[in-house]
Protein backbone atom coordinates (compact mmCIF):
# COMPACT_ATOMS: atom_id res chain seq x y z
CA UNK A 1 0.00 0.00 0.00
CA UNK A 2 2.40 2.11 0.66
CA UNK A 3 4.58 1.31 -2.37
CA UNK A 4 1.95 2.21 -4.56
CA UNK A 5 -0.16 5.18 -3.14
CA UNK A 6 1.08 7.31 -5.70
CA UNK A 7 -1.13 5.42 -7.65
CA UNK A 8 -4.32 5.38 -6.10
CA UNK A 9 -4.22 9.09 -3.69
CA UNK A 10 -5.44 10.84 -7.17
CA UNK A 11 -8.47 8.76 -7.29
CA UNK A 12 -9.55 8.61 -3.88
CA UNK A 13 -8.66 12.32 -3.73
CA UNK A 14 -11.00 12.84 -6.63
CA UNK A 15 -14.03 10.91 -5.34
CA UNK A 16 -13.73 12.65 -2.01
CA UNK A 17 -13.82 16.14 -3.78
CA UNK A 18 -17.00 15.12 -5.86
CA UNK A 19 -18.70 13.82 -2.84
CA UNK A 20 -18.06 17.16 -1.28
CA UNK A 21 -18.98 18.79 -4.21
CA UNK A 22 -22.60 17.02 -4.60
CA UNK A 23 -23.17 17.63 -0.67
CA UNK A 24 -22.68 21.61 -1.64
CA UNK A 25 -25.40 21.39 -4.43
CA UNK A 26 -27.69 19.36 -1.58
CA UNK A 27 -27.02 21.99 0.74
CA UNK A 28 -27.37 25.14 -1.95
CA UNK A 29 -30.75 23.66 -2.81
CA UNK A 30 -31.78 23.47 1.04
CA UNK A 31 -30.89 20.22 2.01
CA UNK A 32 -29.96 19.31 5.82
CA UNK A 33 -26.68 18.64 7.50
CA UNK A 34 -24.66 21.93 6.38
CA UNK A 35 -21.39 21.40 8.62
CA UNK A 36 -19.60 24.67 8.30
CA UNK A 37 -21.29 28.25 10.00
CA UNK A 38 -24.65 28.97 10.47
CA UNK A 39 -24.75 25.36 10.31
CA UNK A 40 -22.05 24.33 12.83
CA UNK A 41 -24.00 24.46 16.49
CA UNK A 42 -20.60 25.33 18.34
CA UNK A 43 -20.12 28.29 16.09
CA UNK A 44 -23.23 29.20 16.40
CA UNK A 45 -23.21 29.32 20.04
CA UNK A 46 -20.07 31.62 19.73
CA UNK A 47 -22.40 34.39 18.23
CA UNK A 48 -20.09 37.76 17.65
CA UNK A 49 -17.19 35.33 18.19
CA UNK A 50 -17.53 33.04 15.43
CA UNK A 51 -15.31 34.22 12.75
CA UNK A 52 -12.44 35.05 15.38
CA UNK A 53 -12.69 30.72 15.94
CA UNK A 54 -13.07 30.04 12.38
CA UNK A 55 -12.99 31.56 8.67
CA UNK A 56 -16.13 29.94 7.94
CA UNK A 57 -18.13 31.44 11.08
CA UNK A 58 -20.43 33.48 9.49
CA UNK A 59 -20.32 31.17 6.42
CA UNK A 60 -24.46 30.07 4.99
CA UNK A 61 -25.26 26.90 2.64
CA UNK A 62 -26.96 29.51 0.55
CA UNK A 63 -23.49 31.32 0.08
CA UNK A 64 -21.08 28.62 1.10
CA UNK A 65 -22.92 25.43 -1.17
CA UNK A 66 -22.39 26.78 -4.51
CA UNK A 67 -18.85 27.27 -3.87
CA UNK A 68 -18.36 24.28 -2.16
CA UNK A 69 -20.14 22.42 -5.41
CA UNK A 70 -17.76 23.90 -7.68
CA UNK A 71 -14.37 23.40 -6.07
CA UNK A 72 -15.19 20.31 -5.35
CA UNK A 73 -16.60 18.92 -8.73
CA UNK A 74 -13.52 20.86 -9.98
CA UNK A 75 -11.35 19.00 -7.74
CA UNK A 76 -12.87 15.87 -8.80
CA UNK A 77 -11.81 16.66 -12.58
CA UNK A 78 -8.60 17.85 -11.66
CA UNK A 79 -7.47 15.10 -9.04
CA UNK A 80 -8.46 12.53 -11.72
CA UNK A 81 -6.64 14.01 -14.20
CA UNK A 82 -3.45 14.19 -12.32
CA UNK A 83 -4.01 10.30 -11.82
CA UNK A 84 -4.23 9.56 -14.91
CA UNK A 85 -0.56 12.03 -15.52
CA UNK A 86 -1.74 14.60 -18.22
CA UNK A 87 1.31 15.86 -19.56
CA UNK A 88 0.03 18.72 -21.91
CA UNK A 89 2.37 22.02 -20.73
CA UNK A 90 -0.43 24.14 -19.09
CA UNK A 91 -1.80 21.09 -16.98
CA UNK A 92 2.05 20.56 -15.43
CA UNK A 93 1.49 24.44 -14.09
CA UNK A 94 -2.32 24.86 -13.40
CA UNK A 95 -3.29 21.34 -11.99
CA UNK A 96 0.01 20.99 -8.84
CA UNK A 97 -1.61 25.01 -8.51
CA UNK A 98 -4.93 24.17 -7.87
CA UNK A 99 -3.89 20.68 -5.94
CA UNK A 100 -1.40 22.71 -3.33
CA UNK A 101 -4.33 25.82 -2.77
CA UNK A 102 -6.68 23.38 -1.99
CA UNK A 103 -4.40 21.55 0.15
CA UNK A 104 -3.61 24.52 2.02
CA UNK A 105 -6.73 26.17 2.88
CA UNK A 106 -8.35 22.23 3.61
CA UNK A 107 -5.24 21.76 6.26
CA UNK A 108 -4.79 25.11 7.55
CA UNK A 109 -7.14 27.71 6.15
CA UNK A 110 -10.54 26.85 7.60
CA UNK A 111 -9.28 24.63 10.64
CA UNK A 112 -9.30 25.98 14.19
CA UNK A 113 -8.60 24.17 17.64
CA UNK A 114 -10.95 21.36 17.43
CA UNK A 115 -9.53 18.57 15.22
CA UNK A 116 -6.23 18.94 17.66
CA UNK A 117 -8.60 18.56 20.67
CA UNK A 118 -10.39 15.36 19.08
CA UNK A 119 -6.77 13.87 17.85
CA UNK A 120 -5.50 14.97 21.58
CA UNK A 121 -7.88 13.71 23.89
CA UNK A 122 -9.36 10.73 22.31
CA UNK A 123 -6.17 8.45 23.87
CA UNK A 124 -6.89 10.55 27.08
CA UNK A 125 -10.56 9.49 27.47
CA UNK A 126 -9.68 6.11 26.22
CA UNK A 127 -6.84 5.88 29.44
CA UNK A 128 -8.94 7.57 31.43
CA UNK A 129 -12.18 5.69 30.86
CA UNK A 130 -10.40 2.10 31.36
CA UNK A 131 -8.47 4.03 34.68
CA UNK A 132 -12.13 5.08 36.16
CA UNK A 133 -10.48 8.61 36.37
CA UNK A 134 -12.41 10.90 34.37
CA UNK A 135 -14.96 13.02 35.12
CA UNK A 136 -18.57 11.27 35.47
CA UNK A 137 -21.25 12.35 32.72
CA UNK A 138 -18.17 13.15 29.71
CA UNK A 139 -17.75 10.61 27.03
CA UNK A 140 -17.14 9.39 23.93
CA UNK A 141 -20.61 11.54 22.71
CA UNK A 142 -19.21 14.88 23.84
CA UNK A 143 -15.81 14.50 22.61
CA UNK A 144 -16.84 13.29 18.90
CA UNK A 145 -19.04 15.88 17.51
CA UNK A 146 -20.12 16.07 14.12
CA UNK A 147 -18.90 20.01 13.89
CA UNK A 148 -15.72 18.72 15.36
CA UNK A 149 -15.22 15.77 13.03
CA UNK A 150 -16.06 17.18 9.77
CA UNK A 151 -12.72 19.86 9.93
CA UNK A 152 -10.70 17.05 10.68
CA UNK A 153 -12.04 15.14 7.53
CA UNK A 154 -11.47 18.38 5.66
CA UNK A 155 -7.53 18.00 7.34
CA UNK A 156 -7.07 14.51 5.76
CA UNK A 157 -8.72 15.43 2.78
CA UNK A 158 -6.19 18.24 2.50
CA UNK A 159 -2.98 15.99 3.33
CA UNK A 160 -4.55 13.72 0.54
CA UNK A 161 -4.59 16.76 -2.04
CA UNK A 162 -0.67 17.19 -1.12
CA UNK A 163 0.18 13.90 -1.62
CA UNK A 164 -1.54 13.85 -4.83
CA UNK A 165 0.27 17.23 -5.80
CA UNK A 166 3.59 15.49 -5.13
CA UNK A 167 2.44 12.42 -7.03
CA UNK A 168 1.67 14.20 -9.90
CA UNK A 169 5.48 16.11 -9.79
CA UNK A 170 6.79 13.35 -9.89
CA UNK A 171 4.89 11.45 -12.68
CA UNK A 172 5.13 14.31 -15.03
CA UNK A 173 8.90 14.53 -14.72
CA UNK A 174 9.14 11.05 -15.16
CA UNK A 175 11.08 10.46 -11.63
CA UNK A 176 9.16 7.50 -9.48
CA UNK A 177 10.85 9.40 -6.85
CA UNK A 178 13.85 11.62 -5.41
CA UNK A 179 16.95 10.85 -7.32
CA UNK A 180 20.35 9.85 -5.61
CA UNK A 181 22.37 12.91 -6.62
CA UNK A 182 19.32 15.30 -5.40
CA UNK A 183 19.57 13.74 -1.91
CA UNK A 184 23.60 13.40 -1.78
CA UNK A 185 24.62 16.46 -3.73
CA UNK A 186 25.77 19.23 -1.17
CA UNK A 187 23.95 20.61 1.94
CA UNK A 188 21.14 21.89 2.10
CA UNK A 189 18.68 23.91 4.54
CA UNK A 190 17.25 20.65 5.99
CA UNK A 191 20.82 19.68 6.23
CA UNK A 192 21.41 23.19 7.84
CA UNK A 193 19.00 24.13 10.19
CA UNK A 194 17.25 20.37 10.98
CA UNK A 195 19.20 20.00 14.29
CA UNK A 196 17.74 24.01 15.22
CA UNK A 197 14.37 23.10 13.97
CA UNK A 198 14.07 19.86 16.28
CA UNK A 199 15.36 21.72 19.15
CA UNK A 200 12.61 24.78 18.46
CA UNK A 201 9.69 21.88 18.22
CA UNK A 202 10.95 20.12 21.28
CA UNK A 203 10.91 23.63 23.12
CA UNK A 204 8.21 25.34 22.55
CA UNK A 205 5.24 23.16 23.53
CA UNK A 206 6.22 22.96 26.87
CA UNK A 207 5.03 26.51 27.56
CA UNK A 208 2.00 25.61 26.83
CA UNK A 209 2.44 21.93 29.41
CA UNK A 210 3.34 24.41 31.73
CA UNK A 211 0.66 26.67 32.28
CA UNK A 212 -1.59 23.44 32.26
CA UNK A 213 0.04 21.35 35.02
CA UNK A 214 0.04 24.95 37.25
CA UNK A 215 -3.89 25.40 36.70
CA UNK A 216 -3.79 21.47 37.63
CA UNK A 217 -1.72 22.06 41.00
CA UNK A 218 -3.83 24.76 42.08
CA UNK A 219 -1.92 28.00 40.43
CA UNK A 220 -4.34 29.79 38.52
CA UNK A 221 -2.10 32.10 36.69
CA UNK A 222 -4.62 35.25 37.36
CA UNK A 223 -7.11 33.87 35.16
CA UNK A 224 -10.78 34.69 36.21
CA UNK A 225 -11.05 33.40 39.97
CA UNK A 226 -14.97 32.33 38.93
CA UNK A 227 -14.28 30.47 35.80
CA UNK A 228 -10.91 28.59 37.50
CA UNK A 229 -13.35 27.29 40.37
CA UNK A 230 -15.47 26.03 37.70
CA UNK A 231 -13.15 24.30 36.07
CA UNK A 232 -11.48 22.74 39.15
CA UNK A 233 -15.64 21.98 39.38
CA UNK A 234 -15.61 20.01 36.39
CA UNK A 235 -12.17 18.42 36.17
CA UNK A 236 -11.58 20.95 33.44
CA UNK A 237 -8.09 21.56 34.93
CA UNK A 238 -7.68 17.45 35.37
CA UNK A 239 -7.93 17.08 31.52
CA UNK A 240 -5.23 20.12 30.90
CA UNK A 241 -3.10 18.27 32.78
CA UNK A 242 -3.32 14.95 31.07
CA UNK A 243 -3.18 16.83 27.88
CA UNK A 244 -0.01 18.17 28.99
CA UNK A 245 1.44 15.31 29.64
CA UNK A 246 1.22 13.98 26.12
CA UNK A 247 2.82 17.13 25.77
CA UNK A 248 5.61 16.34 27.51
CA UNK A 249 5.89 12.83 25.60
CA UNK A 250 5.36 14.07 22.22
CA UNK A 251 8.27 17.10 23.01
CA UNK A 252 10.91 14.18 23.95
CA UNK A 253 9.70 12.04 21.40
CA UNK A 254 10.59 14.94 18.74
CA UNK A 255 14.30 14.37 20.21
CA UNK A 256 14.36 11.14 18.83
CA UNK A 257 14.61 13.03 14.80
CA UNK A 258 17.92 13.73 15.74
CA UNK A 259 18.83 11.08 18.29
CA UNK A 260 20.56 7.61 17.86
CA UNK A 261 16.99 6.10 19.21
CA UNK A 262 15.56 7.61 16.57
CA UNK A 263 17.31 5.63 13.96
CA UNK A 264 17.37 2.20 15.33
CA UNK A 265 15.10 1.28 18.33
CA UNK A 266 16.42 1.12 21.68
CA UNK A 267 17.67 -2.32 23.78
CA UNK A 268 14.90 -1.83 26.41
CA UNK A 269 11.92 -2.47 23.66
CA UNK A 270 11.93 -5.82 23.55
CA UNK A 271 11.45 -7.80 20.54
CA UNK A 272 12.53 -4.71 18.41
CA UNK A 273 15.75 -3.59 19.73
CA UNK A 274 18.46 -3.24 17.37
CA UNK A 275 16.40 -2.76 14.60
CA UNK A 276 16.13 0.23 12.21
CA UNK A 277 13.48 2.55 13.12
CA UNK A 278 11.38 2.68 9.57
CA UNK A 279 11.96 6.64 9.14
CA UNK A 280 7.92 6.88 7.82
CA UNK A 281 6.96 5.99 11.69
CA UNK A 282 8.53 8.91 12.91
CA UNK A 283 7.95 11.33 9.91
CA UNK A 284 3.80 10.78 9.17
CA UNK A 285 3.13 11.66 13.13
CA UNK A 286 5.72 14.81 12.98
CA UNK A 287 4.05 16.05 10.18
CA UNK A 288 0.17 15.33 11.15
CA UNK A 289 1.13 17.14 14.30
CA UNK A 290 2.80 20.19 12.77
CA UNK A 291 -0.26 20.35 10.69
CA UNK A 292 -2.71 19.94 13.58
CA UNK A 293 -0.88 22.72 15.93
CA UNK A 294 -0.30 25.12 13.05
CA UNK A 295 -4.29 25.22 12.31
CA UNK A 296 -4.73 25.54 16.04
CA UNK A 297 -2.77 28.26 16.04
CA UNK A 298 -4.13 30.59 13.60
CA UNK A 299 -7.37 30.22 15.22
CA UNK A 300 -5.76 32.04 18.50
CA UNK A 301 -3.74 34.44 16.43
CA UNK A 302 -7.33 36.04 15.72
CA UNK A 303 -8.61 35.93 18.70
CA UNK A 304 -5.54 37.46 20.30
CA UNK A 305 -5.23 40.21 17.22
CA UNK A 306 -8.98 41.40 17.71
CA UNK A 307 -8.90 40.62 22.12
CA UNK A 308 -5.77 41.43 22.39
CA UNK A 309 -4.19 39.96 26.07
CA UNK A 310 -4.91 41.04 29.47
CA UNK A 311 -3.60 39.66 32.68
CA UNK A 312 -6.69 37.09 33.23
CA UNK A 313 -6.71 35.96 29.21
CA UNK A 314 -2.96 35.16 28.49
CA UNK A 315 -2.64 32.04 30.26
CA UNK A 316 -5.90 30.83 27.77
CA UNK A 317 -4.30 32.44 24.25
CA UNK A 318 -0.82 33.09 24.39
CA UNK A 319 0.95 29.52 24.52
CA UNK A 320 -1.43 28.24 21.79
CA UNK A 321 -0.27 31.59 19.35
CA UNK A 322 3.17 29.82 19.62
CA UNK A 323 1.88 26.52 18.04
CA UNK A 324 2.33 27.53 14.82
CA UNK A 325 6.13 28.02 15.78
CA UNK A 326 5.99 24.43 17.03
CA UNK A 327 3.86 23.21 13.76
CA UNK A 328 6.54 25.28 11.18
CA UNK A 329 9.63 24.01 13.49
CA UNK A 330 8.12 19.98 13.87
CA UNK A 331 7.80 20.16 9.98
CA UNK A 332 11.26 21.41 9.40
CA UNK A 333 12.43 18.62 11.31
CA UNK A 334 11.17 15.79 10.48
CA UNK A 335 11.77 16.64 6.59
CA UNK A 336 15.30 17.22 7.82
CA UNK A 337 15.04 13.42 9.41
CA UNK A 338 13.39 12.03 6.21
CA UNK A 339 16.28 13.46 4.49
CA UNK A 340 19.10 12.15 6.67
CA UNK A 341 17.48 8.38 6.66
CA UNK A 342 17.52 8.74 2.61
CA UNK A 343 20.71 9.78 2.76
CA UNK A 344 21.68 6.70 4.63
CA UNK A 345 20.22 4.34 2.36
CA UNK A 346 21.99 6.10 -0.84
CA UNK A 347 25.63 5.88 1.12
Amino acid sequence: MTGTWKIWIGYVVAAWSAAYGALGIWWAAGGAGFPFGTGDPELVAEGDEALKASWLGAATPEVAGPIIAVWGLTGAIVAIAMARGVRAPWTRRVLPVFAWVTAAVLTVGIQDYRPLGVVAYTPILAIGKLLGVWPEGSGWADLLLTPRLNPLLCLVAGVGWALAAVAYGRRVSGRPGCQSRDISRGSSFLDNWGRTATWIAFATPLFYCATRFAWALGFSLGIDPDFYRQGQADGLWFAGAALASFGVIGAVLTLGLIQRWGEVFPRWMIGLRGRKVPPMLAVIPAILVSILVTGASLMYMRVVAVDGLTASTWPLNLPEVFFSVWGVALFVAALAYYRRAKQRVLA
